[in-house]
């Protein structure tokens, strides 16, 4: 599942780099979903064009898109389900490294911060906000994680049937922590390699990880959301 706004410049290099030939060779049978928010550029034809399953979003931002990915791979009945963003900064390649990893009914997590950090690809306040948002969701929740912010996951079908969600933006993914701690679902951790992004970045540093932050002590506070949409 790659989701997407405004990614011409990245996605088709990223589809091109989908080791699809050796997943089949391991029996997976694949699909390429491209989550769509609502590009302005090439975004959605390009996908259409390497013959990727699109699905537009009806709602606005990230965690709509991703949910919205999440319960289409549900009525499908497909077992595993890997997500990454389509920016450029992560390594398709390594696809096969997290679907090795995934605990059983669980969730693996792609690590830039312990893995292979290209001196380019993270600004140092990203990375400070990274660490003390990583250290919070721990303080707050007590699971381990290492990396909340990773764009990069894999997940086993019973861990996104038992996630409850109702997030729009970018604080997705710190959600998805919150629920794998309040629901003790299984979470792997695996080294990755983070690039320099394609275009221009959409993660405002400081509005949106006082979202993430504002999620985290939501979560510990009522750990089920109040509507999952």
């Amino acid at each position: 599942m790659l989701p997407t706004l405004d990614e011409e410049g990245a996605l088709q290099d990223i589809y091109s780099r989908i080791p699809i030939e050796k997943l089949k060779n391991r029996g997976y049978s694949t699909r390429v979903v491209v989550v769509d928010g609502g590009s302005t550029d090439n975004t959605v034809s390009i996908a259409e064009e390497l013959g990727c399953e699109v699905i537009q979003q009806w709602g606005e931002g990230k965690g709509a898109g991703m949910r919205q990915g999440f319960k289409k791979f549900l009525e499908v009945g497909d077992d595993e389900l890997v997500m990454l963003d389509c920016d450029g900064t992560y390594h398709p390649e390594e696809i096969t490294r997290l679907l090795d990893s995934i605990p059983k009914n669980g969730i693996v997590i792609g690590d830039r911060l312990h893995g292979n950090l290209h001196s380019n690809a993270m600004t140092s306040t990203n990375w400070i906000g990274n660490q003390l948002l990583t250290w919070l969701a721990v303080a707050l929740h007590g699971k381990p994680i290492y990396d909340l912010c990773s764009g990069f996951w894999a997940f086993s079908r019973n861990a996104i049937e038992r996630l409850q969600l109702n997030s729009m933006r970018f604080e997705i993914e710190a959600e998805m922590y919150t629920s794998c701690a309040h629901r003790d679902i299984p979470i792997a951790h695996v080294p990755i390699t983070y690039s320099k992004r394609v275009g221009e970045a959409k993660l405002g540093s400081i509005k949106d990880g006082t979202s993430i932050a504002r999620k985290l002590i939501i979560r510990r506070i009522f750990p089920t959301p109040h509507e999952e949409r």
